[in-house]
């Protein structure tokens, strides 16, 4: 990692960077373990560096690293934290808050959660130069109208009157770019800022951002563990695993030239090959002339949706947030009543209503949700959780249930060890793992995936996948497998509806719907996914420019 030519010293020089933390396993001491392992890095002034890794590789804790901070009891033990010339470590806490919002900013991955909802946003976006004295209260809003103009935001000289509600994920995300360039930092640590993102808001976002650091000279750590993604914004990139680094090098011989096996790995992830196969003359779920709204909402967020999957197969629903994808998994569930249509399983009509379902209608119908934190009790071990379903489907008790609970363990690649610990000693994809052998412990017909791996890293997003073809081969269980991820599609559906505003805008086959000529829309979605390539980024906007253009 050499210096530039220019022979000055870098921006940011974290040096044999040690980071650890305190354990508390339940029924067991403290214990410390290490995070982060003798992790070196040097950025200059208007470069970019991307940190890749999965969860766990330590990428966020080095990036916080160079605000000072350790967060959850995270300590830096080891090593110094450079920034302009002066260890940041050795400053003390008045020295760190002087630093945090002027010298370095941070831009979090969900904008939502780090906004102020009772406040107007260019009240938030210019607190950090006023509050550091970079400009006063005129001038600073005066640049925040400029980097609102700058980002791409809509009307910025009255955007920040907005709140955080009134706005779009992509917008706030875009504001809170703005608002952490708004004291003019010298770095910027970007920590997954488009992961929460739909494709098409996505690559809007990533322009916006990489024009932004090219028209302010910030240099800026991007953290992300999409690789394709990263590659489109970052001069080099680190690839960590387990708190160590992996490689380093520059962009292109990082895409094209890795050294590592891991780092391989990670370019050539989400290889599966599916072949589709054909629908059976009887569908297994029927969803005829679906309209729903939700109660005090004038808007039909479900609009005349109608949708069939065969037993065995996978149906995929693709779309932008806002589209009605989960409120149709919500309607099939019997979550949300339709106003008008039906759902047909099994050739009989599903009640509307989920209280008015038998327990047999109950079992057959299971899902699968985006977040597996919050979908299992933190309380509860992974033998009780997977049994629960067994008890009150089944009856099953004592041995014969534990013994049926390791079986499903077995399934789904993690063995009978598993069955005493909790929640938090899993991984995220050991915790989906244990979500969806809970769902195959009722034995179900259909399994409703709603977004089961756009929270995971693409290396364990993989394992998912090919968990869930699998599984399908074996027990013969169909999915309405819901994403804006059209990669994931292309490696796991047999059929696809793409859902736009909440109507099906295209629905077929996975070979009819992924070959041209394309509707407008999904011919959007499809060139809105990242491709490993440099230079990708700057292509997508200029066609999709042209193309406005063009209308």
């Amino acid at each position: 990692m050499a210096e530039m030519a220019s022979g000055k010293g870098p921006l940011l020089d974290i040096r044999n960077l040690r980071i650890e933390a305190t354990v508390h396993p339940p029924g067991e001491k403290p214990r410390d373990i290490l995070i982060v392992d003798d992790v070196s890095l040097t950025l200059q002034k208007g470069r970019v560096m991307g940190l890749i890794g999965e969860s766990g590789a330590g990428k966020s804790t080095i990036g916080l690293s160079a605000l000072g901070y350790g967060r959850g009891g995270v300590r830096i033990t080891g090593g110094q934290v450079l920034l302009n010339g002066r260890d940041i470590l050795q400053g003390g806490t008045s020295g760190l808050r002087a630093l945090r919002g002027k010298e370095v900013a941070y831009v979090a991955q969900s904008a939502a959660a780090a906004f102020n909802p009772s406040h107007r946003l260019m009240a938030q976006v210019v607190e950090s130069a006023v509050h550091h004295g970079v400009a006063n209260r005129a001038q600073a809003e005066q640049r925040a109208v400029a980097l609102f103009k700058k980002l791409g935001l809509p009307d910025p000289e009255n955007f920040g009157q907005r709140f955080p509600h009134q706005v779009s994920g992509g917008q706030l995300q875009r504001a809170m770019t703005a608002m952490a360039l708004c004291a003019e930092p010298d770095l910027i640590v970007f920590d997954e800022p488009t992961t929460a993102l739909d494709v098409t808001t996505q690559i809007d976002v990533l322009a916006a951002i990489k024009d932004a650091i090219r028209d302010t000279g910030v240099a800026a750590l991007y953290i992300t563990h999409d690789l394709a993604v990263v590659a489109q914004v970052s001069d080099d990139i680190m690839v960590l695993r387990h708190g160590r680094m992996v490689e380093f090098g520059e962009t292109a011989q990082i895409i094209h030239a890795p050294r590592e096996e891991y780092t391989r790995a990670l370019v050539s992830v989400r290889s599966i090959v599916h072949e589709e196969k054909k629908p059976a003359p009887q569908p297994l779920l029927e969803v005829r002339g679906v309209t729903a709204s939700y109660s005090g909402r004038m808007v039909k967020v479900l609009d005349g949706v109608s949708v069939k999957l065969s037993v065995g197969q996978t149906l995929a629903v693709v779309g932008e947030s806002g589209s009605g994808k989960s409120t149709l998994a919500r309607v099939v569930t019997g979550l949300l009543a339709p106003a008008q249509g039906e759902i047909l399983f099994n050739g009989n009509t599903l009640p509307a209503r989920l209280p008015d379902r038998t327990k047999d209608q109950l079992r057959e119908l299971q899902m699968i949700y985006q977040m597996a934190d919050v979908a299992m009790n933190p309380r509860h071990t992974v033998g009780k959780i997977i049994g629960r379903p067994l008890e009150f489907y089944f009856g099953m008790r004592g041995d014969e249930k534990k013994r049926r609970v390791q079986q499903l363990l077995d399934e789904i690649e993690m063995g009978a060890g598993y069955i005493d610990r909790y929640p938090a000693e899993l991984s995220g994809g050991q915790k989906q793992r244990v979500c969806i052998a809970r769902a195959l412990a009722a034995k179900p017909k259909l399994i409703i995936c709603d977004e089961v791996t756009s929270a995971l890293d693409p290396l364990v997003a993989d394992g998912i996948l090919k968990l869930l073809l699998n599984l399908q081969k074996i027990e013969g269980v169909a999915y309405l497998y819901i994403t804006h991820d059209l990669t994931t599609v292309k490696a796991i559906a047999d059929s696809i509806a793409v859902m736009y505003q909440g109507k099906i805008v295209r629905y077929g086959t996975k070979t009819e719907v992924l070959t041209p000529p394309f509707d407008a829309y999904t011919d959007l979605l499809l060139a809105s996914v990242p491709e490993m390539e440099i230079g990708w980024l700057e292509s997508a906007i200029s066609r999709r420019r042209m193309e406005s253009a063009g209308n």
